[in-house]
């Protein structure tokens, strides 16, 4: 038939198969290549019945996201859709792998489907800023019913064959060759000659719902409740509501305008952005073509406590065995009790059950004896953010270790490549730092040193992926790529407060950009004294920035959540801090004291104040080559420090607004304010004046490697 598509038979049977590695995207060439298989099929009397599968590791994975915003070529996807549903003879589709988006659509448009037991079929168009655009919304509903098929469009997230069995997404489950078993299914209804089942033309499980939609509402309410901002969840719910009130060719079609006004919208945009610098950051420009890393089987993490506990539950839950070595038997205790609690609240939530707990906990061994480090492939140290501390560990672990190991700090801000000097093998050291809670957050920063090898690097980045983390390889400097940026930012909170704004204020404006938590209510969560500490540390703040307000509460032990108090208050058991007027007249006291007269702030300027010095400074660690690309810092900033993903990161919004209004608007900050610390970055100021954007510079960049 085609590059792509071919047509086998087997029997009454014609087997029409899709081979598009790597994940048979649907592509124009596949799609014109089923179009024009099942148009020569439908009147060949020698085929009772018809499957529809794909070669290689899985079933169609969805549209080909390459081809959105460029000339639609025919057939589209929903007239390939269309043509499936309509044919005279049974059509059956044959999943295996990850069925998803246009592919399960597709699936949709056939008259049964048989699954693999490890499939997984969904509409995650959400996760892109979209809805599904190929009949998705109207033909689920009609197949599980429209509650069920709104909780698997606004969550986006993959449904297993087996629940999906359940819900009557899949006619049937197999254990072996999921061909073979679509083309018996197909010379049964075949033989049967039954006229196929179309999903347009039912509407027997949409009718509970019309005539009474309260559940429906209540299924939807919960759903957005935590959209933050985004419209495709939104969207989602209205596309299924069409499904409801409206016959199915208009629901078809007033889906399709929703999804091209999405697909055209900002926020898709973004979206689509994160999705493919995801992909991009793990990608090392200068690594030597085929490099591979070294096998991990086992790991050793060096500490017990929050972060060390956290990193090993990762190793744990991704079935890898780890070795927690403390300096005290109630240390360990302590963090193997936390691990433990930390896995059985998962089991009270319903994501895991004691038997996942008993196997996990299996794989964590306790030791207070540094050398049975011996034999890990992998060794984290997660010890306090103090250098001493870290040089004397990786001292040890140089005569300790074996030869092949890779030797991973998991520092925040501190020189990789002045703790890698502690050993003799600086290119098996690097920095894997990961976020808190570890466990949970999915951004892994890995800092590659002056010496890091290659292997090395290509073992951290394959191994982050295994534990199901975002790698993102970034170079040494203070605070590599997110807490550099975050330091401009934080050099800018607490001056707001000494002009004049509130710790309210500044929340309120970065919550309504789309943050989950402001930089005050974050502060206190996290724990004022941690940045205590290090300012002391480093002999006080950077860069010579205000951090009076900060310091001034943690002398008066007022840590935030922990400690009831910080730049809020906090009632017991309270997680949502309320205003204090004692905060309010100490900025005050310490401001007349610096001889800063307070004015009244607009939100627009608090947002401009904290998001634009990020920005600059994001240029100037693309200009040394700390991040490769602005995409890079975008991934960073969306998966470790809730930058709003619909606002696509902090380089992209950039774009998005103009570099030239950036740069003006830090120019007038920078005179306004009397700080040259604004100033706008050399790259920054380059790309206004060219009229350039970071996207662009990327380009550049990619093909000069």
């Amino acid at each position: 038939m085609s590059d792509v598509v071919g047509v086998s038979r087997d029997g009454d049977v014609a087997v029409v198969t899709i081979d598009n590695p790597p994940v048979n995207a649907l592509s124009h060439a596949v799609r014109s290549g089923v179009f024009e298989a099942m148009k020569g099929l439908k009147d060949d009397d020698g085929v009772k019945a018809i499957v529809l599968a794909c070669a290689g590791r899985t079933f169609s994975a969805g549209a080909d996201i390459t081809e959105f915003g460029k000339t639609p070529q025919p057939p589209s996807l929903i007239e390939l859709i269309n043509e499936i549903e309509a044919m005279p003879k049974p059509v059956v589709a044959a999943l295996h792998g990850t069925v998803l988006g246009g592919g399960f659509e597709l699936s949709l448009g056939c008259h049964y489907r048989v699954a693999s037991a490890a499939a997984k079929v969904g509409l995650p168009e959400v996760k892109l800023g979209l809805i599904p655009g190929a009949g998705g919304t109207q033909r689920l509903p009609r197949l599980i019913g429209p509650i069920e098929a709104l909780k698997v469009i606004v969550s986006g997230d993959p449904v297993p064959a087996a629940r999906a069995l359940e819900l009557g997404a899949l006619d049937e489950v197999v254990d072996g060759d999921v061909n073979q078993a679509a083309i018996a299914l197909a010379n049964k209804v075949g033989a049967e000659g039954a006229a196929p089942v179309r999903l347009s033309e039912r509407d027997d499980l949409l009718a509970d719902v019309k005539a009474d939609p309260t559940a429906f509402n209540e299924a939807a309410a919960r759903l957005t409740a935590r959209a933050r901002g985004l419209e495709a969840p939104h969207a989602c719910v209205e596309a299924v509501k069409f499904s409801l009130d409206l016959p199915v060719a208009e629901g078809m079609a007033r889906e399709r305008e929703l999804f091209l006004k999405l697909m055209n919208g900002d926020q898709s945009k973004a979206q689509r952005h994160v999705f493919f610098a995801e992909r991009q950051a793990a990608k090392v420009l200068d690594m030597p073509k085929g490099t591979k890393g070294r096998p991990v089987e086992k790991v050793a993490v060096i500490g017990a406590g929050t972060m060390g506990g956290g990193i090993s539950m990762n190793f744990a839950n991704a079935g890898i065995p780890v070795t927690i070595i403390e300096t005290s038997q109630d240390a360990l205790d302590r963090g193997l009790g936390t691990i433990e609690k930390n896995y059985n609240i998962s089991v009270s939530r319903g994501r895991m059950t004691e038997d996942d707990v008993k196997k996990r906990m299996s794989l964590l061994t306790g030791s207070t004896d540094m050398a049975d480090v011996a034999d890990a492939d992998l060794i984290i140290e997660a010890v306090f953010e103090e250098m001493d501390i870290k040089k004397e560990i990786f001292g040890k672990l140089d005569t300790l270790a074996k030869p092949t190991a890779v030797l991973a700090t998991n520092t925040s801000y501190l020189d990789v490549n002045e703790i890698a000097r502690m050993t003799s093998r600086p290119g098996s050291v690097l920095g894997m730092h990961f976020f808190s809670p570890a466990n949970v957050m999915k951004l892994l920063e890995i800092v590659r040193g002056a010496e890091t090898e290659p292997e090395v690097l290509a073992t951290a980045i394959e191994i982050g992926r295994r534990i199901r983390k975002v790698p993102v390889v970034v170079g040494v400097c203070f605070g590599f790529v997110g807490n550099r940026m975050l330091r401009a930012r934080s050099l800018e909170t607490e001056q707001l407060l000494l002009e004049g704004a509130t710790p309210q204020q500044v929340d309120a404006a970065i919550t309504r950009f789309g943050f989950p938590m402001g930089p005050f209510a974050m502060g206190d969560l996290a724990g004022l004294d941690i940045g205590w500490r290090i300012r002391k540390q480093m002999g006080g703040s950077a860069d010579g920035g205000s951090a009076d307000v900060a310091d001034a509460l943690c002398e008066m032990g007022r840590f935030g959540q922990k400690t009831g108090r910080g730049f809020y208050i906090y009632e017991k058991g309270a997680r949502g801090g309320t205003p204090d007027p004692e905060v309010e007249a100490l900025i005050a006291e310490i401001a007349a004291k610096k001889g800063i007269k307070r004015r009244e702030i607009g939100e627009e300027e608090i947002v401009e104040r904290l998001i634009y010095p990020m920005i600059s400074e994001g240029a100037k660690i693309l200009e040394e080559g700390i991040a490769q690309r602005p995409g890079d810092i975008d991934t960073v900033w969306i998966n470790g420090y809730g930058f709003p993903v619909w606002r696509g990161g902090p380089m992209f919004y950039a774009d998005q607004v103009g570099l030239k209004t950036i740069r003006d608007r830090l120019n007038h900050y920078a005179e306004t304010t009397g700080k040259e610390a604004l100033r706008p970055a050399p790259l920054l100021d380059r790309l206004a004046d060219e009229g350039s954007t970071f996207a662009s510079y990327a380009k550049e960049r990619e093909q000069a490697a």
